[in-house]
């Protein structure tokens, strides 16, 4: 396998996108949340890609397990120093 960025290591390639990006915060939604989240769980890259939303401020979809909601809460904290990946 060549590795280029963390992003070929994630757990949500060959997934559905759309998984990721749920309409609505309640109702079903609330089941796609959690199944994106089982997704993100199991990502050797996970703190990657939340790195990346936060940097980004990435305002939509399910991103290092986070929905928009939770990265809103954790901007308010300082952000780690980026990974050798960037």
């Amino acid at each position: 396998m060549n590795i280029e960025h963390w992003t070929d290591l994630a757990a949500c390639r060959g997934e559905d996108p759309e998984l990721f990006y749920p309409v609505s915060a309640t109702g079903p939604a609330i089941m796609q949340v959690e199944e994106a989240k089982r997704v993100c769980a199991g990502c050797p890259v996970t703190a990657d890609c939340l790195n990346w939303a936060l940097r980004a401020g990435e305002p939509a979809g399910i991103w290092g397990g986070t929905t928009p909601e939770e990265r809103r809460y954790l901007r308010l904290k300082p952000l780690p120093t980026a990974p050798a990946w960037y």
